[in-house]
């Protein structure tokens, strides 16, 4: 299960910070594998489902949420 967690977190980052350079107008996944081809929808699919994975399983990994400490400022 944490080579599932590590892969879905690290694929999150990646669309995190494509996400970050498509604000600049360049998006590193097309600019890799072309717009709109096989392995681009590919990847932005895996990266959808790693999104949808942390956000259903990190209550649960997280160590700050499941210990039910609150993050200090």
């Amino acid at each position: 299960m944490k080579a599932l967690h590590m892969t879905a977190w690290v694929l999150v980052v990646i669309g995190g910070l494509n996400w970050l350079l498509t604000a600049f107008h360049w998006n590193l996944v097309e600019k890799i594998f072309g717009v709109g081809s096989t392995i681009t929808m590919i990847i932005y699919i895996l990266v959808g489902l790693s999104a949808l994975y942390e956000l259903f399983t990190h209550k649960s990994t997280c160590k700050m949420c499941s210990s039910g400490s609150q993050p200090t400022m």
